[in-house]
């Protein structure tokens, strides 16, 4: 009888990500900076759990799934910004890269951005001895979701 041989699955791209940045390559690390490259927009924490929880394998505990993040951050594999209500939300890179030369919108309530099919103004002109590095500009206001369940009052 012949011995069955494993299949080993093929390494994802966040696995070459992972270890080009020096670090070490966990399946912790793989699944969370998978949900990031496929989100369409930064993720808060709860909502990196629940994507983690839904794909069929047990999430990472909340101060695991901390440590993960605060490890993609440092070495440069995660972004991290805090939205308009003060919670952190995160986002991979390449994200960053897909989402300049246009406007966001940032519910002020839910605190979800949305990108706008808006050319951004151009810069500010700079005084001598100044160099731009980078120009972001946010509308910020309520989703449709979120006026959906408040009516305006008249």
């Amino acid at each position: 009888m012949a011995a069955a041989s494993k299949s080993v699955p093929a390494a994802s791209s966040s696995d070459a990500l992972i270890r080009a940045a020096g670090v070490k390559v966990t399946r912790g690390r793989v699944r969370v900076l998978d949900v990031l490259q496929a989100a369409r927009q930064p993720l808060c924490h709860g909502e990196i759990e629940a994507l983690l929880g839904g794909d069929g394998a047990a999430a990472p505990d909340r101060v695991t799934l901390y440590r993960i993040l605060d490890s993609l951050v440092a070495c440069g594999l995660a972004l991290k910004a805090t939205d308009t209500r003060g919670v952190f939300r995160f986002s991979a890179p390449s994200a960053r890269r897909e989402h300049t030369g246009h406007v966001h919108f940032r519910c002020t309530d839910c605190g979800a951005v949305f990108c706008l099919e808006a050319a951004p103004p151009p810069p500010p002109k700079l005084p001598r001895g100044f160099r731009l590095a980078e120009v972001e500009l946010d509308v910020r206001g309520t989703c449709r979701a979120c006026c959906a369940r408040v009516p305006t009052r008249r």
